[in-house]
């Protein structure tokens, strides 16, 4: 398995001289991922729950919607100079009567660590339907608890407290405690891992449970959530217009610049309940 860190020497200049020490930087790799030996797609990821990452990308493409249908997902044909397995392919085998992915859903080239919708093959591929709606969830999230979460999923950012350069997302219950954490160097790969997890765990729809992400609400994190039956989104930071748009379309909560007790109500807000 690839390094989550890479230490790296560098030239640190202050007010008050400079020196040299060495840097924890978060590993960035590419990870091809193919379905029954035809490439879908390439995204630049930190390894590491690779095969939880292969899976909540199925989800959220549509292509699968339970861990049943999967077969096998393994490592091939990556080796490096000296014969050595990089662990970089990931080949997924879809079980019996299962449908290949569409031709919409290959990615052209690859998918940055910041972009996971822009190397669509198609435009109409782009906009997704769930088979898992989450409009219809009564799941609800008192503002008290909400307040709390970045700080928990802090806590459990490990890779972040050494390099200051990883996302995260998390899955969370009512109550604020967090079902799974996972970091990444692009933030949708961080969302496909937990919704991996939460896949393997059987737990798919997750109509009782809300994703907690460390930056920004996009289109694409919202497109993930709706996929995997997620009616609840909260994020540290802005969301985008059409995150927006489409969080209403699908019936769920949009919650964004979640910082303490601050925060701004996007979509359903009546699934935050704020104190009397």
């Amino acid at each position: 398995m690839g390094r989550v860190t890479v230490r790296r020497p560098v030239r640190m200049l202050s007010a008050s001289g400079q020196r040299r020490r060495p840097d924890s930087l978060a590993a960035e790799e590419p990870l091809e991922i193919r379905v029954g030996g035809k490439s879908l797609a390439v995204t630049m990821r930190t390894p590491g729950h690779d095969v939880e990452l292969a899976h909540g990308f199925l989800l959220s493409e549509g292509v699968i919607g339970s861990m049943e249908d999967v077969a096998t997902a393994r490592y091939c044909d990556s080796v490096d100079d000296s014969g050595r397995n990089t662990y970089n392919v990931l080949d997924v085998a879809l079980a019996d009567g299962v449908p290949p992915p569409d031709t919409g859903v290959e990615r052209n080239f690859y998918t940055t660590s910041s972009c996971g919708v822009c190397g669509k093959a198609a435009l109409d591929a782009v906009k997704l339907k769930t088979r898992f709606s989450p409009g219809g969830s009564a799941l609800a999230v008192s503002a008290e608890v909400l307040a709390g979460l970045p700080d928990e999923l802090r806590e459990r950012q490990k890779v972040f407290a050494s390099t200051g350069g990883l996302h995260a997302a998390g899955l969370f219950r009512t109550d604020g405690s967090l079902l799974a954490v996972r970091e990444d160097v692009g933030r949708h790969n961080a969302v496909d891992k937990v919704l991996g997890w939460a896949l393997l765990e059987q737990r798919v729809p997750l109509s009782d449970i809300g994703l907690l992400v460390s930056g920004r609400a996009s289109f694409e994190l919202v497109q993930k959530a709706a996929m995997a039956g997620i009616p609840f989104l909260a994020a540290v930071s802005a969301p985008s217009s059409l995150a927006v748009e489409l969080a209403e379309e699908n019936g769920m909560t949009l919650v964004g610049f979640l910082r303490g007790s601050s925060m701004n109500l996007y979509t359903g807000e009546q699934r935050v309940l704020a104190a009397d």
